[in-house]
């Protein structure tokens, strides 16, 4: 139960850094390009990380059988 808590927290931090990231490289597209692709490219990194949570965070049926 612990370890699902820590992961759900951890999602919903990534999503946030997640947002604000993509939000900074929209903003800065027409002002500083460099730095809007440094942080897409964080971004990205975010999102790869928000994908590997998911899939640990993913019931698996046996846990569902177990319920």
């Amino acid at each position: 139960m612990k370890k699902t808590f820590n992961l759900k927290q951890s999602q919903d931090m990534l999503q946030a850094r997640y947002r604000e990231l993509v939000e900074q490289a929209y903003n800065l597209r027409q002002t500083d390009s460099a730095q809007s692709d440094i942080s897409a490219f964080k971004a990205v990194k975010v999102l790869n990380k928000l994908n590997k949570l998911s899939y640990l965070n993913r019931e698996s049926p046996q846990t569902a059988k177990q319920l």
